[in-house]
């Protein structure tokens, strides 16, 4: 498996969720890590947090959708820690309902955090990979780029695009060892969901650590191997019968 340690890892939107249980994680890898998100309280918090458990932090508030942000924030990775090496797109966003009902607001908001965001940091961290001829990219998707949901067309659409993304990253870098693989997670107890009436959050859910470990397991094999795509979800969440 491949030695994390001493390597720099950028992770979009772990101030909360998955973002923060695989920062945490890569952490514990030894990884020096930049940490981006919109809320800038919790990013802070999270920052603070992972800096008490030893971790060297760069945390900057981004909104990964906007180009000028994650510009931004890449040209102070370079500043601090002078390259990337790994790079977990988690950032994103949900919202729904019927489709002749559906906002230009809503669609950009998921499309844009959940895709336009995971494109414009993959374009900036292939950018430092490549003269280095080294890297890997984790697109973080869902079971939904799978098996939508009704009511899900924003969300559907920008996971499906995530998974098309990533095929297409692993292409153009596979000249230049760069490596793009996707997470497709199912049910996750993250912290909405804990507050939650939503019917579908009383279906099974796995752990924030199992998604993470998940994560790890693709971002450690050998650096000529690509992990290309996982499905992880709770044993008995429907899937192939969900609806």
């Amino acid at each position: 498996m491949s030695n994390l340690n001493g390597q720099v890892a950028v992770v979009t939107g772990a101030n909360q969720g998955i973002g923060k249980g695989i920062a945490r994680a890569l952490a514990k890898a030894g990884c020096r890590l930049a940490i981006c998100a919109r809320n800038a309280a919790k990013l802070t918090a999270t920052a603070d947090e992972l800096r008490g458990e030893g971790a060297d932090v760069l945390a900057l508030p981004t909104d990964v959708s906007k180009e000028e942000d994650v510009v931004a924030f890449f040209a102070a990775i370079d500043r601090q820690f002078g390259q990337v090496d790994v790079l977990v797109n988690n950032a994103g966003a949900f919202d729904g309902g019927p489709l002749d009902e559906l906002t230009m607001e809503a669609w950009n908001n998921v499309v844009g955090a959940c895709l336009t965001g995971s494109f414009l940091c993959s374009r900036e961290a292939f950018k430092r990979m490549k003269p280095r001829r080294s890297g890997r990219i984790l697109n973080i998707g869902s079971i939904s780029a799978q098996r939508p949901r009704a009511g899900g067309v924003p969300y559907a659409a920008a996971k499906f695009g995530t998974w098309g993304l990533t095929q297409a990253t692993a292409l153009d870098g596979r000249p230049f060892g760069i490596t793009c693989c996707c997470l497709h997670p199912g049910n996750v107890l993250v912290e909405r969901r804990s507050e939650s009436r939503l019917k579908s959050d009383d279906e099974p859910m796995m752990s924030i650590e199992t998604i993470a470990n998940a994560a790890m397991a693709m971002l450690t094999v050998p650096a000529d191997v690509n992990f290309l795509e996982a499905i992880v979800m709770p044993r008995d969440q429907e899937y192939l019968a969900r609806g």
